[in-house]
């Protein structure tokens, strides 16, 4: 319950509040599941903002990573590892291809799907991202000390395998 409570106050910290006229209801300010929310619109914003500013887009990193750590892949399964739809994939695949990042060529065991595997290019830009999203991680939790942020991660992480399981976590 204590740390509950400090994690509670580790996270509304991150919430900007102007003044009281922006103060949130306290049993808003409370609550994990509006804390988590309120600390993803902060955190998609300065993780667009970054990856804007070297013309990329958290589709892309998401699939580079995937090819990067996974090797090459089938669309659809690279979709299915980095949660995006597969409408998507296409279309951003198409744009990483356009730019050399990706490679698609012809499944030897089965001419209907492509392969695709990350260009040398494509590991070189997936290397500069990295650097943004380090960026974007040190200014989303530049309140938490090493310690704290590795123990929101963990949390963070149960907390998502839990709801992986379906209804009642089972």
């Amino acid at each position: 319950m204590i740390e509950d409570c400090w994690l509670v106050q580790q996270m509304s910290r991150l919430i900007p509040m102007t003044d009281a006229d922006d103060a949130a209801p306290a049993r808003l300010s409370g609550m994990p599941s509006w804390l988590l929310g309120q600390a993803s619109v902060q955190a998609h914003r300065l993780l667009s903002d970054g990856l804007a500013a070297v013309d990329s887009r958290g589709y892309d990193y998401r699939l580079l990573a995937a090819l990067d750590e996974f090797g090459p892949a089938s669309q659809a399964s690279l979709g299915r590892r980095a949660r995006i739809d597969r409408s998507d994939v296409v279309a951003c695949l198409n744009d990483l291809a356009a730019a050399g990042l990706v490679e698609r060529s012809p499944d030897p065991a089965d001419g209907r799907r492509n392969i695709v595997t990350i260009t040398p290019k494509g590991a070189a830009h997936l290397a500069r991202l990295d650097v943004v999203l380090d960026r974007v991680q040190d200014d989303l939790l530049a309140p938490l000390s090493p310690l704290e942020r590795q123990l929101l991660v963990d949390l963070l992480a149960r907390v998502l395998t839990h709801q992986a399981r379906g209804p009642g976590g089972l």
